[in-house]
């Protein structure tokens, strides 16, 4: 083989390798950041991993929400998907629009059965649920036959009532 090929044959193989390396370092970047999305049912049944971030979603269960009288910042509180509840808990500033008996999505970790969320998403307004806890709850009733009129459908109650609730109590 001449020099000249060489140096062809060369430059493409480093080619190669440089577009197989990209590739392999966007997968395992894309990996990283996959969460996968499991409801309180799939949860309770030992489906989830432990100690993997993963998504969490339901409705929060009418009053689960504690919060540490030593450090406001951490809250405990549980989800549903009506079948299942998972026990929650979180450190730090909740959304606005969480409340009881509201959709929301958590990002964390489960240890020991409780999911330890590193971030929490409520719904934005009154007719938005999240994709996921919509298709759970829509599988759920139509397993069920529930009725979407009965009293589980109430209206979410704000955070600051709550606190005010407690504060009085």
């Amino acid at each position: 083989m001449n020099n000249v090929r060489q140096k062809k044959l060369m430059w493409v193989i480093a080619i190669l390798v440089g577009a197989v390396i990209a590739v392999g370092l966007i997968l395992y970047a894309i990996r990283q950041q996959t969460d996968y999305y499991f409801d309180p049912t799939a949860i309770a049944a030992g489906k989830a991993p432990e100690e993997k971030r993963i998504r969490a979603g339901g409705m929060v269960v009418a009053g689960s929400v504690k919060r540490d009288p030593s450090d406001q910042l951490n809250v405990q509180f549980e989800i549903t998907d009506y079948k299942e509840v998972v026990p929650v808990t979180y450190r730090g500033v909740l959304p606005d629009l969480f409340a009881e008996n509201s959709g929301i999505v958590a990002t964390g970790e489960l240890k020991d059965g409780v999911f330890v969320a590193s971030e929490v998403l409520a719904k934005h307004d009154e007719n938005y649920m999240p994709p996921e806890v919509a298709k759970s709850l829509k599988q759920e009733h139509a397993e069920r036959s529930t009725d979407v009129s009965s009293g589980q459908f109430t209206p979410a109650v704000p955070m600051s009532e709550i606190d005010e609730r407690n504060a009085e109590k």
